[in-house]
């Protein structure tokens, strides 16, 4: 398709309703308009609301530079260095974030410095046209216009998101140079919204998943937080291992079919309700690798387990530089799980049922035990030691100490 010639569907034709828009971000479109500025709803909102789905959050692109944004809305702050996006408060923390339509650079804008020039394709203003071509596939390339309420397509996407196909924009072989991190992204596309990928993108993954080692940690940090919050750990993972992409990812994950198993079991978890933490689905990586690495004569030895617990999740953590108190919570957790598998009688028992970390750990084992079905017994009686434990925090006094004074003589 000629990105100068898109797709335009009327309101009468699409089923995106104004009613399902954020009422704030609504708002923003609405100034925005009217101070006679294009602005659009613009990439996964839109591909989200025409799939039926609830948007996770709006985002809005526009012709106005972050500068003229900032005098439309006393509560707008600009932020970043390289490319400066407005972000617009509202009450309850809620941030709308406005961003100019970007292009890729011509080759006499580009930096002197080689390493910067992936950065700088972030700096140049452009139109709507050259910012949806910039994008990282099709479907995430459809923009909504306040004016009308027509759905824009300049690349194909609507065609794309019928047929539930994902396709790169541009070369992938290219494109996951430039981000490596679309490759992780194309794959939790395609198992989230039950799409197919196109065969070109396989081809590029595998020329260039190792690249996946150089991404910035921060960014596939989040990348994987996002597929426990989706439910799709388990799917997302399992494909990237028969894709040979968890090695450059997760350096320290096994990537076993129990592992796996286990991680299917969290996202079931959480699509009931549950709330997914960070730690709990650290845990959740390691648990198989840790409740395996433990030799015959170490399997009841507790300084053995915390060893192996700290050698585990640290190398995890500092790679991502994730916080000392995620890193505790997640090796309390698997602590935890060493002390429920090698079973009940052992000392300070007492304490470790009132251990306000045991109910989480019993949590996870619990699930684990689905994966390997001979410790079912022993979850459901550790289960109902602990429900019948005090939940109290019950510590008793300690005797008030004398002072004995020296009777004077």
């Amino acid at each position: 398709m000629n990105a100068s010639n898109p797709i335009i569907v009327p309101r009468s034709q699409h089923c995106i309703s104004r009613k399902q828009i954020d009422v704030d971000t609504l708002k923003v479109l609405n100034r925005l308009h009217r101070y006679g500025f294009k602005a659009y709803l613009v990439g996964g909102s839109v591909r989200d609301l025409l799939l039926g789905r609830q948007p996770k959050d709006f985002d809005i692109g526009t012709d106005a530079t972050p500068s003229q944004v900032r005098k439309l809305f006393r509560n707008c702050f600009l932020v970043g260095r390289r490319f400066r996006l407005a972000h617009i408060r509202f009450a309850g923390n809620k941030v709308i974030e406005v961003a100019t339509f970007r292009r890729q650079p011509e080759e006499n804008e580009l930096p002197d410095n080689q390493e910067d020039h992936f950065h700088f394709v972030q700096n140049v203003f452009g139109s709507p046209e050259e910012d949806a071509a910039r994008r990282d596939f099709t479907i995430n390339a459809l923009f909504y216009n306040i004016a009308d309420f027509s759905v824009i397509d300049f690349l194909g996407g609507l065609k794309d998101l019928e047929e539930k196909r994902l396709k790169v924009i541009g070369d992938p072989q290219v494109r996951f140079v430039e981000d490596p991190v679309r490759m992780l992204r194309a794959i939790e596309f395609a198992v989230r919204l039950g799409f197919d990928l196109e065969e070109n993108i396989y081809r590029a993954i595998e020329n260039h998943r190792s690249l996946l080692a150089t991404a910035a940690p921060a960014r596939i940090r989040e990348e994987i937080i996002e597929l426990f919050r989706h439910k799709i750990s388990g799917a997302v993972l399992r494909q990237c291992r028969e894709l040979g992409m968890l090695p450059y990812l997760l350096a320290g994950y096994p990537g076993t079919d129990e592992g796996i198993a286990l991680l299917a079991k969290l996202d079931q978890r959480t699509a009931a309700g549950m709330p997914i933490e960070e730690s709990f689905a650290i845990a959740a990586l390691y648990l198989r690798l840790f409740m395996d690495s433990f030799s015959p004569a170490d399997k009841n030895n507790i300084t053995a387990a915390l060893h192996q617990a700290n050698e585990i999740i640290s190398a995890h953590c500092r790679y991502f530089s994730i916080a000392s108190g995620i890193r505790h919570q997640a090796r309390e957790l698997l602590i935890g799980c060493f002390r429920l598998a090698r079973g009940r009688g052992f000392r300070a028992e007492k304490r470790f049922l009132q251990h306000p970390f045991t109910p989480k750990a019993l949590e996870l084992f619990c699930l684990w035990s689905q994966v390997r079905p001979e410790l079912i017994p022993l979850a459901q009686n550790w289960s109902t030691a602990i429900n019948n434990s005090p939940t109290g925090k019950q510590q008793s006094r300690r005797p008030r100490k004398r002072n004995y004074r020296k009777k004077s003589k």
